[in-house]
């Protein structure tokens, strides 16, 4: 065991290094030359189209969920506990020039992630339950035409969120709420258990219904608190901003009990932390949104730029100017979700409960959204969804057994999974870069018009640029 997790380190090393790193970062560079920049050019629309009607009301049809119910369900599995201990870890290894890094990461990665989300509803198909079921596995096969590369991709995303999203965010819901209410982790368990089966034995609809409702509840939760410790220190934010942009490019002194960065250490936890915590790249966010009862592909694919804009953009950077403006950061004592929980300690009494229950929302959303993940990657793995239900109670037990600390070592394993996962739908990205480019003209040339719901998006996949 110990031997595989020295291998496991190595690859976990090369997969969240430079050398993928840069191949996320240039793919989303190279879409967005493609498309002519237009998630940038054309950002007030997708703003208007997005954040403007998140509270319109509307019904999906039968086997679906609305667009905004789709997103929710992505941020879902998005916003998570990256956005709390993930940004904390980040300014503690590369100092606050890292904070600059991952925000070109997430700028750059709006275009990635509506890529992806765009290819994921044009090559989507009907189970056999009436149900939408589409992501890299459907346009790797159905796109590329490259059968065993969408079953390598099936097979890491059915067994990457059994780690990632049921033991890895139970163990920190448990951890966080018995370290700020002393709640016994196996009750915490136990919890965690019930209210997941009750919400993920509905499937797509129920999670969808779930996730409208307290996904946007706890981003507000959170980042209401935030701007307040923010006012409360609003002294500090000019340091903190200058500090970000100025280390960027010259690394960080070492000051305090802070070692001291380099540019490329900035660079490189900025960039890692920034996809990890948004997952553009990575091909989990396009399951959800594949279900979407939406009229055209790139209609949906515009959420997925809203999507990277509201986690890493909006709510990582409530977290890095915080921590920043707390000072805290150069302890080398504080590490990770304890360090932000320091922070918001530090403006005034009781601030950490906010952190607590932030990670606690946020964690316990990830795994239902994981849940859905893991879910359509064993359908499509086994070809059949009538063995759903035991990988639905595999995945709850799990949740269980990770709220209590049990089988810590798949942790890293899991990880590396969730992160194999980025190179077939990278290889699925660039390979339909030019079905990108003819479905984002085809919407933008007319993007108020609402099309046919039933339409047969094949012909953009003949003759691919």
């Amino acid at each position: 065991m110990e031997t595989l997790l020295k291998i496991n380190n190595i690859i976990n090393e090369f997969i969240w290094g430079p050398p993928v790193l840069i191949l996320l970062l240039g793919t989303g560079l190279f879409l967005a030359i493609r498309t002519k920049f237009i998630i940038y050019r054309r950002f007030g629309f997708i703003a208007k189209n997005t954040f403007g009607k998140i509270f319109d009301k509307k019904e999906a049809s039968e086997g679906s969920v609305t667009p905004f119910q789709a997103v929710s369900t992505a941020l879902a599995g998005t916003v998570g506990t990256g956005n709390i201990a993930g940004v904390a870890t980040a300014i503690s290894l590369g100092g606050p020039g890292a904070v600059f890094w991952m925000w070109l990461a997430a700028i750059i990665g709006m275009t990635t992630k509506f890529a992806e989300i765009t290819l994921a509803v044009a090559t989507r198909e009907k189970n056999e339950k009436g149900e939408w079921a589409g992501g890299p596995m459907y346009y790797i096969k159905n796109g590329l035409k490259i059968p065993w590369l969408s079953k390598i991709f099936s097979f890491l995303g059915c067994l990457a969120p059994l780690g990632v999203g049921a033991m890895v965010q139970s163990n920190s819901i448990s951890d966080a709420l018995n370290a700020s209410f002393y709640i016994p982790t196996w009750i915490t368990g136990i919890v965690i258990g019930i209210l997941a089966f009750i919400v993920i034995v509905g499937g797509i609809k129920r999670i969808g219904q779930f996730a409208e409702k307290v996904v946007p509840f706890m981003a507000v939760v959170y980042i209401i608190g935030g701007i307040i410790i923010l006012i409360i220190e609003r002294n500090q934010i000019s340091v903190a901003l200058r500090a970000i942009f100025t280390d960027a490019f010259t690394g960080t002194a070492a000051t305090g009990g802070f070692a001291g960065s380099t540019v490329a250490m900035a660079i490189r936890w900025g960039v890692a932390r920034g996809i990890f915590t948004n997952e553009a790249g990575l091909g989990t966010a396009p399951i959800a949104h594949s279900a979407s009862d939406i009229d055209h592909p790139v209609r949906q694919g515009i959420w997925g730029a809203f999507e990277v804009f509201m986690d890493t953009i909006l709510v990582c950077s409530i977290t890095a100017l915080v921590i920043l403006t707390s000072g805290l950061w150069t302890d080398p004592e504080l590490k990770g979700a304890s360090l932000t929980t320091a922070a918001f300690n530090s403006a005034f009494a009781g601030g950490g409960y906010i952190v607590a229950v932030g990670i606690a929302l946020f964690a316990f959303t990830t795994l239902i959204g994981w849940s859905y993940y893991g879910e359509k990657c064993f359908e499509f793995f086994v070809g059949s969804n009538k063995l759903t239900i035991p990988y639905r109670i595999l995945y709850i037990v799990l949740s269980f057994i990770g709220s209590i600390g049990g089988l810590s070592m798949v942790w890293g394993i899991a990880d590396t999974l969730n992160g194999l996962m980025a190179i077939p739908n990278l290889i699925g990205i660039l390979g339909l870069s030019g079905v990108v480019v003819k479905l984002t003209k085809d919407f933008f040339k007319d993007p108020d018009r609402i099309r046919s719901k039933d339409k047969d998006w094949s012909e953009f996949f003949r003759n691919k640029e």
